[in-house]
């Protein structure tokens, strides 16, 4: 229904009353009133018109005797628009010019303004005085008392329709705050000195996955279990006394870093806010470890560079030496030597391993033929000692991983799990890949054997750079690379002794990749008018249909409102404070493949971050690049 059928049924509504009804807004002017309102005053039509002002109903009133002789017309009028902008709610009767009598009941407005309602009471007067002349039984003061009683219930209905509209509007009001909280992508809490929670935004479950929703009443221990209860009670106890904090801690039973906030309330209890951070803190890991990898870089490339020379010297003097002396024990000093030379070179080249410059480039990866390529890379090597078993229970999950990087991290940890059970004496070891899915947060990649397992030195240091049991056959730079490797997209690495055998553990965030999307509708969201021309001809060539947004807000309201997107291309930086990647966050889970592009360098924040959730181009890009990631929704090599 618009907007004039719904102001017209309205206006017909109220003619319907008895009462005289006006409403004015916060500026005096008329707002809506029905026909008695003009009849009751015999108002000229102009003054019953949307936008009349209150001023001007009054001149005219007093201009028309409404109230009597009035000797200042202006104080007068001054006066009463003095009272109507106080816009505090009265009652009071009074006898009109022709002599009737009428009540006004007047009630402020939550938005601004006030309503009054005009009723005729003439015939409620003549009752009363009637029955004055006609009670002699009745005392003065009996009667004096039932017309006090009687104005004072007409006073006190007025005022019970004011209290009754604050309830509503309060009621409103509560309604609109609980909207806002359980929209807001975090817990929202209160508890109380007893810790029980007495408010709730009903959104625990999805900060921390297996919690239930309804919580009002239950014990803090009770709701959040015990790991996640003993690392915040701290913290609520400060929250007691009267002291703020906001700390992070990581919840065990769903796998999510949390980051709570708590407010003390002034009454012994506490305000508690928290969200789940688990993919920020991910983002933040990847960029420290790229941070220390850098610093390693610039302490070691100088040293790296100069022990380079030396050993290249010290390789030529001995290859001199051997051409010049042929003596057998000679020569074996000289073997040694060199031995040790390429020793050092292959030390050389771990660190430089471990201190490239790498940016992790994921992209859509099949895990299930992912699994299998290993597998067969890794057949050769095992040889007759040692048997792999993959056991892949993610249904074969397509997810956005560094292929080369992961393929290195996990040969190394089966050859490692290869040497383990080779070193028994029996026919062959057993060693299994094992892929699972940790609460859609982590992909736990876990590699165990049932060899000797791990010494006790070997679990407190095998991560650290050098350390080896390996004697003169190993570097030590094999596992502390793959523990580099897993740092530098945001994951962790676990090492431990099970029954039988060691076991190495990869979580890797769980981010899931979209399929290549086919011609259709597309979504560009790019804020330069510039280049939405460039990137919309590219779309078109490749066969699609477009539709653009400059921002954020206005993308969000196009995925919900036009159906059939196949694809959506955005910019990291729009306008306003959003950023692509809150879009990407925000798109529904049967939302189209949706990619992003941008100008910003690979090391920053923003794409780093991009990267990890969705192939990113970088600007600028051939309209065959584009093609490319439309077509098989990876970027070209």
């Amino acid at each position: 229904m618009d907007f004039k059928a719904h102001d017209s049924l309205t206006r017909a509504g109220l003619n319907l009353i008895q009462q005289a009804l006006s409403i004015y807004d916060e500026d005096l002017r008329l707002v809506l009133s029905n026909q008695q309102f003009q009849s009751m005053f015999s108002l000229p039509a102009k003054l019953t018109k949307t936008g009349a002002s209150f001023e001007d109903s009054i001149r005219h009133l007093i201009e028309c005797g409404e109230y009597g002789p009035v000797d200042d017309v202006e104080a007068a009028i001054r006066e009463r628009v003095d009272q109507a902008r106080t816009f505090q709610p009265h009652y009071f009767e009074r006898t009109r010019a022709n002599g009737r009598v009428i009540s006004v009941e007047g009630a402020p407005l939550p938005q601004g303004g006030w309503v009054t309602v005009y009723t005729d009471i003439t015939d409620i007067k003549r009752q009363e005085n009637l029955l004055r002349a006609r009670s002699e039984e009745l005392s003065g003061q009996l009667l004096n008392h039932a017309e006090d009683l009687a104005a004072t219930n007409r006073k006190l209905q007025a005022t019970n329709a004011a209290l009754e509209e604050a309830r509503r509007e309060l009621t409103r009001m509560e309604a609109r705050t609980r909207m806002t909280t359980e929209m807001m992508p975090a817990h929202i809490a209160h508890l109380e000195s007893n810790l029980t929670y007495s408010y709730s935004n009903r959104r625990l479950s999805s900060v921390m996955p297996g919690r239930p929703s309804n919580i009002l009443g239950l014990h803090m221990a009770d709701v959040l279990g015990a790991q996640a209860y003993m690392a915040v009670k701290p913290y609520v106890e400060q929250a007691f006394d009267g002291r703020s904090s906001v700390f992070e801690f990581t919840d065990e039973a769903s796998s999510r870093r949390i980051r709570t906030a708590l407010t003390p309330d002034g009454a012994g209890g506490a305000y508690i806010l928290s969200m789940d951070i688990t993919e920020e803190s991910q983002t933040r890991a990847a960029l420290a470890q790229s941070r220390r990898r850098q610093l390693a870089a610039q302490v070691t490339s100088g040293m790296a560079h100069d022990f380079s020379n030396l050993l290249t010297i010290i390789l030529g003097t001995q290859s001199r030496l051997a051409a010049m002396n042929t003596d057998p024990e000679a020569q074996k000093l000289i073997d040694a030597t060199v031995a040790a030379a390429h020793r050092g070179g292959d030390l050389l080249n771990g660190l430089a391993k471990m201190t490239a410059d790498r940016t992790p480039a994921p992209a859509p990866v099949d895990l299930g033929a992912f699994l299998d390529e290993l597998a067969t890379l890794a057949g050769p090597t095992l040889g007759d000692r040692a048997r792999l078993t993959i056991n892949d229970q993610t249904d074969g999950a397509r997810l956005m991983l560094d292929v080369s990087m992961l393929q290195d991290s996990l040969l190394n940890l089966i050859l490692n799990a290869k040497d383990a059970v080779a070193s028994q004496d029996r026919d062959h070891g057993q060693i299994t890949l094992t892929a699972r899915n940790i609460q859609d947060t982590w992909l736990d990649l876990t590699v165990a054997d049932d060899g000797t397992g791990f010494s006790a030195a070997a679990l407190e240091h095998a991560l650290d750079p050098f350390f080896t049991t390996k004697g003169d056959n190993g570097t030590g730079l094999g596992l502390s690379t793959v523990y580099d490797m897993t740092q530098l997209v945001g994951g962790r690495m676990k090492i431990g002794n099970g029954k039988v055998g060691g076991w190495v553990s990869l979580m890797l965030p769980w981010r899931r990749a979209q399929a290549a999307s086919s011609p259709g509708l597309a979504l560009l969201v790019e804020d330069s008018p510039d280049l939405r021309q460039n990137v919309r001809a590219m779309l078109r060539a490749d066969g699609y249909s477009v539709i653009e947004a400059a921002s954020v807000d206005e993308a969000r309201s196009l995925v919900t409102q036009v159906p059939g997107l196949t694809l959506v291309l955005t910019d990291i930086s729009l306008e306003g404070h959003l950023t692509g990647i809150d879009l990407f966050d925000s798109l529904p889970d049967d939302a189209p493949p949706c990619y992003m592009m941008t100008s910003l360098r690979p090391d920053h924040p923003l794409h780093v971050s991009a990267a990890q959730r969705t192939p990113v181009l970088r600007k600028p890009f051939k309209p065959s690049d584009l093609s490319y990631l439309l077509g098989h929704g990876v970027l070209p090599e």
